[in-house]
């Protein structure tokens, strides 16, 4: 997979992209990522990227014409145009999993109040969001968005099926995770997981899963969509928790 990234600050990204499991994965030709400096393209000798806004208003937009030059000389025609900016749709695993689809995408960073909205209507494809809070600009949700989707590129993890397992790939968070020593200070491991039964394992495992997620997400579970065994561990833990069988508001 190819992903290029456009962006008024590239430096900003040296650290995180040649590092642990991102900097593995070009090494191995998993994955190519690619900087473009969007100044580089600017039409004019102070290579302006910005100018005031048409109407009024305080701050700078990013002007069209050094957006389009880069991406039209450099991106390809099979890209998905992803505009990173807080009015995009809200990015989530599910989406991560589509861009993971795409033999190659662009990232384009937003950055002063924006860009000129014929950027959004006749060059970007898709508008993404990483949460509903302002940045400076989008370079730090373009390394959100690089490391979730890289991580679901085969071979990427190594382990088989380490991205299966993360939490909201299944739809639940993932439970508790332990490690040695089996007992640190007063805490020890919990039983189960060193019993070496591994149907034993697996069930609590799902059951810690679901528990975890009816406390701190439970507009993520869908009883529609469960398996019957789930939905028994389901009213265990609602007992374990005194709370009643029947789903309840938010729920």
């Amino acid at each position: 997979m190819r992903i290029d990234i456009y962006t008024l600050f590239p430096a900003m990204f040296l650290g995180p992209l040649q590092e642990s499991i991102l900097k593995r994965a070009q090494e191995r030709d998993i994955l190519s990522i690619v900087l473009h400096q969007i100044r580089d393209y600017a039409l004019d000798r102070h290579q302006m990227t910005d100018d005031t806004p048409y109407g009024g208003g305080q701050g700078m937009v990013m002007k069209p014409e050094p957006v389009f030059q880069a991406l039209e000389a450099t991106a390809g025609s099979s890209s998905a145009v992803v505009l990173l900016t807080p009015q995009g749709r809200t990015f989530t695993q599910d989406i991560a999993q589509e861009l993971a689809q795409q033999r190659r995408i662009a990232l384009l960073c937003g950055h002063y109040e924006g860009v000129d909205d014929r950027v959004r209507e006749h060059l970007v494809t898709d508008e993404l969001s990483i949460g509903d809070y302002v940045l400076t600009g989008g370079e730090l949700a373009a390394m959100v968005v690089v490391d979730a989707v890289a991580r679901l590129i085969p071979d990427v993890l190594g382990a088989a099926n380490g991205a299966g397992d993360d939490s909201f790939a299944s739809g639940l968070l993932e439970g508790p995770q332990y490690t040695r020593p089996a007992q640190f200070r007063e805490w020890p491991v919990p039983d189960v997981l060193r019993s070496g039964n591994h149907g034993l394992v697996a069930g609590w495992q799902r059951k810690m899963s679901l528990r975890r997620t009816l406390e701190r997400r439970p507009d993520l579970i869908d009883e529609d969509t469960l398996s019957a065994s789930d939905r028994q561990l389901l009213d265990e833990i609602r007992q374990d928790l005194g709370e009643p069988d029947e789903v309840g508001p938010g729920i």
